[in-house]
C-alpha cells in the first residue's frame, strides 16, 4: 500500500518508508547516545547469542534484525490478510493489490538503493552484519516465495470465491464467439489507434520502456526471414485494463486488456507470422542523485530528479513463466538486468489494477462501509462561513484540547473545517501550514488561497522532496505563488515531514494562537484509510513553538530551544533518549518503569540499544510497530521484558503515540516522527506532549485496545518471525479497528465523549456489546498509571482476578455496589473480596445477561 492514495490501508509514506534510501550504515550502534543507521530482517537459525552472564555487547550483530527483510515481513503480514478467508473476497483482493503496490515501491526505493551501494563498492556491513550485496541477494530470494503465495492466493482462493459470487475475470478463449467478435470491434475502434509497435532490429534501436509499464513481447517472422523479430507493444495506461463485459444482473464479468490485445494482434501486425506473445514489466530505480548544496533553484533540482527517474537503471524484470528464451535473453541483455532480478510470474503481472474490482457495488463481498463520524466536541449546524461557526470552533479548542482520530473522525469535519473556518473568519490574522503530501484537488490548499484573497497573512511550507509526489507538490507551489502566497520549499539537506498548522486570531483579550499537530498528512483522501491522530490546542507555549518552527521554514536557521515540542533534528533524539533512560533509572531504583510506543518503524540502532538497556533494568516495554523493526524481543537477560506487536487491518496504522510511566506521573506524546534515523536526524519533525487528562484517557484506550487485539495483532518472535494472535476458546474476538469504529459511532450519536469504563468494557468483550454496559461514570478523567490489558500474559497483578496482566487498584464489592447500585443478588454465591472496578463491571454485566456465574 502506498502513502497517499485513497483509502488504502497497508501502505504508507510508505510501507517502504518513504525518503529513507539505503545508505552505507555504521556497523554498531553508539555506546550510549550517538547517531547511527542500520537495516532489518530475520536472524539465521544458527546464530548464537551471548549469554546474559557474559559481558553484554549491545553492538553485536545478533541483536539486530535486518531492515530490508523486516520490511518484507510486513508485506507477508499484508499478504496474509489476502489469504485469510475470514475476510470477504473483495477485501482479500484489496490486500492482494496492496502487496503489488508495496513491493513495487520497495524495489524502486530500497532495492534500487542497495544496487547503487554495490555498484559504488560499498562493503561495510549494517548493524545486523550484512553487506549491501548480502542484503540484495537475500531480498531477491525472499520475494520469490512471496510472489508465489500472491499468485496462489488469487488462482486458488480469491478468484474462485469471486466467481462463485458472480464476479469473474474470464480467459479470452473461454468467451462465446459473439463476445469475442464484439471485443475485436472494440479493440479496432478504441485501442488499436493508441498502440505503437516498436521493433528492435538493425534499423530500429531498442525502445525505451517506462517504469512499471505492462508490455507485450512479440516474436514475429516474415516468410523470407529465418530469425524471428522482437517487437515491444505497451499495454495502454489510458484504457481500463479490466474490460467489463455485458453480463446478467448481479454478475460482473471482465477480461484483461492484454489478453484482448494478444488475441487481435493480427490487426496491428498484418502480413507476419506471430510466433509468440508474452507479457513483461520492469521496475526502475527511484534513487537518483541530487546536489542541493550547489543548486541555485530547488524547483529545478526536483524537476531534474523527476526526469532522471524515468531513465534510471532497471532493478527488476517480471515476465510470464512461458516467455521464450529468445525474448528473455534479449530483454536481459538490452536492459542490463541481473539474472537474479528476473521473476517468473504464473498469474497476472501487476495486481494493483485489480483495485477496479474492489470498487464494484457488491457490499455482500466487502466489509461494512465505514463513514467517518463528526467529532462530538466540534459538531455544529452553522454554515462554514458564519461568525457563529468560527466562534464555536475556536471556543471549543480554547476550552480544552481536542483529539481527532482519523478515519474514525471525519477529516473534513475537523481539520479541514478548522482551516476553512480560519480562512473566512474576519478575526483571523494569519494561517501557516506545513504540507508534505496532499490530494490533487486539495480543499486544504483551496482554503489557504481563499484566506489570502480575504487579506490574511498566509505562509505554506510545501515539501518538494516528498517522493513520488514531487510533481503534484510542484503544481501546488506554482498555484500558491500565483495567488501571492508565501511558499517555502523545504530545507537543504532535510525533509520537512512535520504535520503542523497554526492559526493566529485576534480576540477580545489579545492575540491568540490555535495549533494543530498531527501524525498524518493534510489529505482528505488518505484520511479515509490511514489511522492518524491530531491534537488541536490553544496552548500558548505550543503556539510559540510553532511560530519558531514556521520561521525556520521561511528563514535562515532553526531555533534549538522549544518550550514544549520535541523537534527534530535539534531536540527530539536527545529528549526521547532521556525519557527512556529515566524509566531505566526508576526501574533500577526499584520503582518500576513502563514504556508503550506506537510507531510505524523502529530502525534507529541507538534507540534500540537504549530500549535494550531499559529492558535489562526491568522496564516493562510494549512496542506497537506496524512495519520495520530492528529490535529483537524475548532475548534472555536483554529484551525479555520487551514485547513487539504489529496490527494489520483494513486501515493503515499510521499514528505515533509515546507513553512513559515516569514513576506514576505519566507523560504522553504524539506526532509525526517514528523511531527511525531519518526521522530523528534527517527530517524536520514535531512531537507534542499531551497533558489534558481526557485526551490521555483516549490515547490509553487506543493503546489498550491494540494490545488486547486478538484478530489483527501479530507478535514478533526473537528469530524475526511473526505469529498472529488468536482468541482462546470461548474468548470474544477483539478487532481494534472495529472497536474504534463502534466507539466513534457511539460518541457521535450521543451527547458528550465516551467514558473510560465503557471503553474498557468494549476491550474486554469485543465490539457489539456496548449496549449491555451498566452506566458507570468515572470519578476522574485522569489516566491511571497501570494498564488493564493483554489477557493471559504474566505481569503485575493488582487485582485478585489473576487472568489479567495489570488491572486497576482493587475495590471492595460493597463499595462498588453502593456507588453503582449493583445488587449482590445478581451473583451466585459470594463474590470475591476485592477485584478492580473494571472486573466488577464486566462480571455484573455478564451476570445480568446470563453469561457469568458470578465468580
Amino acid at each position: 500500500m502506498t502513502d497517499e492514495s485513497g483509502s488504502e490501508p497497508p501502505t504508507d509514506e510508505s510501507s517502504t518508508q518513504d525518503g529513507d534510501t539505503p545508505a552505507a550504515e555504521p556497523t554498531t550502534p553508539a555506546a550510549e547516545s550517538q547517531s547511527g543507521e542500520a537495516a532489518t530482517a530475520s536472524v539465521p537459525a544458527g546464530d548464537e547469542l551471548p549469554t546474559p552472564e557474559e559481558q553484554v555487547d549491545l553492538s553485536a550483530h545478533e541483536y539486530y534484525l535486518n531492515r530490508e527483510l523486516s520490511e518484507l515481513a510486513f508485506q507477508e503480514r499484508v499478504l496474509h490478510e489476502a489469504e485469510d478467508d475470514r475476510n470477504p473476497p473483495l477485501e482479500r483482493l484489496r490486500f492482494l493489490a496492496y502487496v503489488t503496490k508495496n513491493i513495487d515501491e520497495f524495489f524502486m526505493k530500497r532495492v534500487g538503493g542497495l544496487k547503487q551501494q554495490i555498484e559504488a563498492g560499498v562493503t561495510d556491513p549494517t548493524v545486523d552484519g550484512r553487506t549491501p550485496a548480502e542484503q540484495w541477494s537475500e531480498v531477491l530470494e525472499t520475494v520469490r516465495p512471496l510472489f508465489d503465495r500472491q499468485t496462489r492466493a488469487w488462482e486458488t482462493e480469491i478468484e474462485p470465491a469471486l466467481a462463485e459470487a458472480g464476479v469473474r475475470v474470464r480467459d479470452y478463449e473461454s468467451l462465446p464467439a459473439e463476445t469475442q467478435a464484439s471485443l475485436r470491434e472494440e479493440f479496432r475502434e478504441t485501442v488499436l489507434p493508441t498502440l505503437t509497435p516498436l521493433t528492435f532490429d538493425p534499423a530500429h534501436p531498442f525502445p525505451f520502456i517506462s517504469n512499471l509499464s505492462l508490455s507485450l513481447a512479440v516474436l514475429t517472422r516474415r516468410d523470407d526471414e529465418a530469425d524471428p523479430q522482437f517487437t515491444r507493444i505497451k499495454v495502454p495506461e489510458n484504457h481500463p485494463r479490466l474490460i467489463e463485459l455485458d453480463s446478467p444482473d448481479d454478475t460482473h464479468e471482465y477480461v484483461l486488456l492484454e489478453d484482448v490485445m494478444e488475441a487481435n494482434l493480427d490487426l496491428l501486425l498484418p502480413n507476419v507470422e506471430i510466433i509468440d506473445v508474452s507479457t513483461f514489466r520492469l521496475t526502475r530505480n527511484a534513487e537518483v542523485g541530487r546536489n542541493e548544496e550547489v543548486a541555485e533553484d530547488l524547483i529545478e533540482v526536483i524537476e531534474d530528479v523527476v526526469e532522471k527517474r524515468r531513465f534510471a537503471n532497471v532493478v527488476r524484470l517480471e515476465v510470464t513463466d512461458d516467455i521464450p528464451a529468445r525474448s528473455l535473453e534479449l530483454l536481459a541483455e538490452q536492459l542490463d538486468i541481473d539474472r537474479e532480478a528476473i521473476y517468473y510470474r504464473s498469474g497476472p503481472i501487476d495486481y494493483e489494477d485489480f483495485f477496479t474490482l474492489v470498487d464494484i457495488d457488491r457490499p455482500d463481498l466487502k466489509l461494512p462501509t465505514w463513514s467517518p463520524q463528526p467529532h462530538p466536541r466540534l459538531g455544529t449546524d452553522e454554515p462554514m462561513n458564519t461568525a457563529d461557526n468560527a466562534t464555536a470552533i475556536f471556543s471549543a479548542i480554547k476550552d480544552d484540547d481536542i483529539l481527532v482520530h482519523h478515519p474514525y473522525h471525519s477529516f473534513e469535519d475537523t481539520v479541514q473545517r478548522f482551516l476553512e473556518t480560519a480562512a473566512s473568519d474576519p478575526d483571523v490574522l494569519a494561517i501557516k501550514v506545513a504540507i508534505y503530501r496532499t490530494a490533487s484537488d486539495s480543499k486544504v490548499i483551496q482554503s489557504l488561497i481563499e484566506a489570502a484573497e480575504n487579506g490574511k497573512e498566509v505562509a505554506v511550507m510545501v515539501e518538494l522532496k516528498a517522493r513520488f509526489d514531487e510533481q503534484n507538490n510542484l503544481e501546488w507551489v506554482r498555484r500558491l505563488e500565483e495567488e501571492g502566497i508565501h511558499v517555502a520549499y523545504g530545507s537543504l539537506g532535510l525533509k520537512t515531514h512535520t504535520k503542523t498548522a497554526l492559526v493566529v486570531r485576534e480576540e477580545a483579550d489579545g492575540v491568540r494562537t490555535y495549533s494543530h499537530i498531527g501524525t498524518g498528512n493534510y489529505n482528505s483522501e488518505t484520511a479515509k484509510g490511514y489511522v492518524d491522530l491530531g491534537m488541536m490546542t490553544a496552548d500558548p507555549e505550543i503556539g510559540h513553538d510553532l511560530v519558531k518552527l514556521f520561521n525556520f521554514f521561511t528563514g535562515p536557521t532553526l531555533d534549538e530551544e522549544f518550550k514544549k515540542l520535541l523537534v527534530a533534528p535539534v531536540t527530539m533524539r536527545t529528549e526521547f533518549t532521556e525519557l527512556i533512560r529515566r524509566e531505566r533509572a526508576l526501574a533500577e531504583a526499584g520503582e518500576g518503569g513502563q514504556i508503550v510506543a506506537k510507531v510505524n518503524g523502529l530502525e534507529d540502532p541507538d534507540i534500540v540499544a537504549e530500549l535494550y538497556r531499559a529492558g535489562m533494568a526491568g522496564v516493562d516495554i510494549d512496542l506497537i510497530v506496524r512495519d520495520i523493526c530492528r529490535l529483537r524481543p524475548g532475548i534472555d537477560g536483554i529484551s525479555e521484558t520487551i514485547t513487539v506487536h504489529s496490527v494489520v487491518g483494513r486501515f493503515l496504522e499510521h499514528s505515533r503515540i509515546f507513553y512513559f510511566e515516569n514513576g506514576g506521573d505519566p507523560e504522553w506524546y504524539l506526532g509525526s516522527a517514528d523511531w527511525m534515523t531519518r526521522n530523528l536526524d534527517n527530517r524536520v519533525e514535531a512531537v507534542t506532549p499531551v497533558t489534558d487528562d481526557r485526551l490521555r484517557g483516549q490515547l490509553r484506550f487506543m493503546l489498550e485496545t491494540m494490545l488486547s487485539d486478538n484478530r489483527r495483532r501479530w507478535l514478533l518472535q526473537a528469530d524475526g518471525s511473526y505469529q498472529q494472535v488468536s482468541p482462546n476458546e470461548g474468548e470474544p474476538v477483539r478487532d481494534t479497528q472495529s472497536l474504534l469504529m463502534e466507539q466513534a459511532y457511539r460518541t457521535a450519536t450521543q451527547d458528550g465523549e465516551s467514558d473510560a469504563d465503557t471503553e474498557r468494557f468494549m476491550i474486554e468483550h469485543g465490539a457489539g456489546r456496548v449496549g449491555h454496559v451498566i452506566d458507570m461514570r468515572p470519578t476522574t478523567d485522569a489516566a491511571s498509571t497501570r494498564w488493564s490489558v493483554r489477557p493471559g500474559l504474566p505481569g503485575t497483578k493488582l487485582c485478585s482476578r489473576g487472568d489479567r496482566r495489570k488491572h486497576d487498584t482493587r475495590v471492595p464489592f460493597s463499595e462498588f455496589a453502593a456507588d453503582h447500585e449493583i445488587d449482590r443478588a445478581l451473583f451466585d454465591g459470594d463474590p470475591p473480596d476485592a477485584i478492580c472496578a473494571y472486573c466488577w463491571q464486566a462480571a455484573a454485566d455478564q451476570t445480568a445477561h446470563g453469561t457469568n456465574s458470578g465468580q
